[in-house]
């Protein structure tokens, strides 16, 4: 169903920022605001994605929302900032069109997973784990020992199985050959110039840029259009005192490693 455009929204534009690793919380606030965007009737979004990307079945989610947000007859247009790697790459790529800054790092097209191996420290310390398992790869990536052939082999597939829905994604989202899109999808970074040249960003601009291109798709007035900002996460307090941000930042991308520790990830780590 195409939605019947009223005055009110004639003149109105949301804007959703993904800001920082994509996980639980992202996509809980995300959600919540692209359905704010179809209630309200919006013709257009504006998203903002500044994220080296995150949890693998969060960033699917959203992406599957802003495609279903599509199907509605909301143009969603993304603008890359600073970074936009990896799990933004497949958010992004279910925008109707991307806009990046030249020097936008993008790109990290692929999948990590990994665990911790710190069984020489145990044995230094003299801790040793007994475990009871009811099959051979229940404890797969345990901490306490190294990873098996069998097992290797195990999470290999699974990285690949991920690896495949990414490539699918973005061939379909870039209208890109997935021969073509397999080129360049092996982890490495591009900058925002490069990203156009090879088809992962339709034009080079910064945000306002992309929301005036966001205006003239929709048919909306490039000069009278406001934006409407919605999903605004709550500023942690450690933000407002002085480096806060960048603590916050640390804590953010610690609490990433530790807490997906054993999970497949669509992350960009330099």
């Amino acid at each position: 169903m195409i939605w019947p455009w009223n005055r009110k929204s004639r003149k109105k534009m949301a804007r959703i920022k993904i800001e920082g690793p994509i996980n639980g919380t992202t996509r809980k606030v995300v959600l919540k605001a692209l359905k704010q965007v179809e209630e309200r009737e919006f013709p257009a979004l504006l998203l903002r994605i500044d994220t080296p990307g995150g949890t693998v079945g969060d960033s699917q989610e959203i992406h599957g929302a802003l495609l279903r947000l599509r199907e509605k007859g909301c143009h969603v247009i993304a603008s890359f900032g600073n970074i936009s790697a990896s799990g933004g790459v497949y958010v992004g790529v279910a925008a109707e069109k991307i806009v990046a800054n030249p020097g936008t790092i993008t790109g990290s097209i692929g999948v990590i997973l990994r665990g911790n191996n710190l069984s020489k420290l145990l044995e230094r310390i003299g801790i040793r784990f007994e475990t009871v398992k009811s099959g051979a790869f229940k404890d797969i990536l345990s901490p306490d020992r190294a990873l098996s052939n069998e097992e290797r082999e195990l999470l290999q597939s699974l990285i690949d199985s991920s690896y495949e829905q990414f490539v699918n994604a973005v061939s379909e989202g870039r209208n890109l050959p997935k021969e073509e899109v397999c080129k360049f999808a092996d982890g490495r970074v591009f900058t925002g110039a490069q990203a156009q040249g090879l088809g992962l960003v339709d034009e080079l601009g910064d945000e306002e840029h992309a929301r005036r291109l966001a205006a003239r798709i929709a048919g909306l007035n490039e000069e009278e259009t406001r934006l409407i900002k919605l999903g605004r996460q709550q500023k942690k307090l450690m933000g407002l005192i002085p480096g806060g941000r960048f603590l916050s930042k640390l804590f953010d991308l610690i609490n990433l490693e530790l807490s997906n520790n054993g999970q497949t990830l669509w992350l960009y780590k330099p």
